[in-house]
């Protein structure tokens, strides 16, 4: 026998994050920060990728030199910007392909979450904050570094489920030490 399971979850690797089945829309909703997270570290690109909407927005700001981040990805400069998951689904080709020289080898990542908040809910929509810091070793230069930071999630329930409409990251060290890619923030 194994040590009790009080939210049923054991197993459920890769399942959806149902908002109905999860006892609640904030856990929910927070569970999908978290898979978001581990996803990445596992490099299930795949179910990670389903974690966002078809119009998502996914956007890293840049910082300006007055300390304020750029508020807008269409005429100020941005650390990372897709407009859509077709975006981020023709990274997710590179770095499957291994033409994407900033990752080959593989970097390793472990994010680790702090705090996650509502922001602000509705019955379809909820908006959390979260701290981070991501851990990533550069095997290449046998170096390692941390990102740290705080993201901002819109999630949308569709069809049930939660999913991630706009992901906004507030890098806080962006004096990037090599390259910086979606996977290690």
């Amino acid at each position: 026998m194994g040590a009790p399971d009080p939210g049923g979850r054991r197993g459920q690797e890769g399942v959806s994050v149902n908002a109905r089945a999860q006892g609640g829309s904030l856990d929910a909703g927070i569970e999908l920060v978290h898979r978001e997270a581990r996803y990445l570290d596992e490099r299930r690109w795949d179910e990670w990728l389903a974690l966002f909407v078809e119009d998502c927005e996914y956007w890293m700001p840049a910082w300006k030199a007055d300390g304020t981040p750029t508020t807008n990805p269409q005429a100020e400069l941005s650390h990372i910007y897709y407009a859509s998951r077709a975006g981020l689904e023709d990274r997710i080709v590179r770095i499957r392909s291994r033409k994407s020289a900033a990752s080959t080898p593989m970097p390793r990542t472990a994010h680790i979450l702090g705090s996650v908040l509502p922001a602000e809910s509705s019955a379809d929509r909820l908006k959390l904050d979260s701290t981070w810091v991501s851990h990533v070793f550069f095997p290449r230069s046998r170096e390692s570094h941390a990102f740290f930071g705080r993201s901002e999630h819109e999630l949308v329930l569709r069809e049930g489920d939660w999913r991630i409409a706009k992901k906004k990251i507030l890098l806080q060290n962006d004096y990037i030490p090599t390259m910086l890619d979606v996977y290690c923030v």
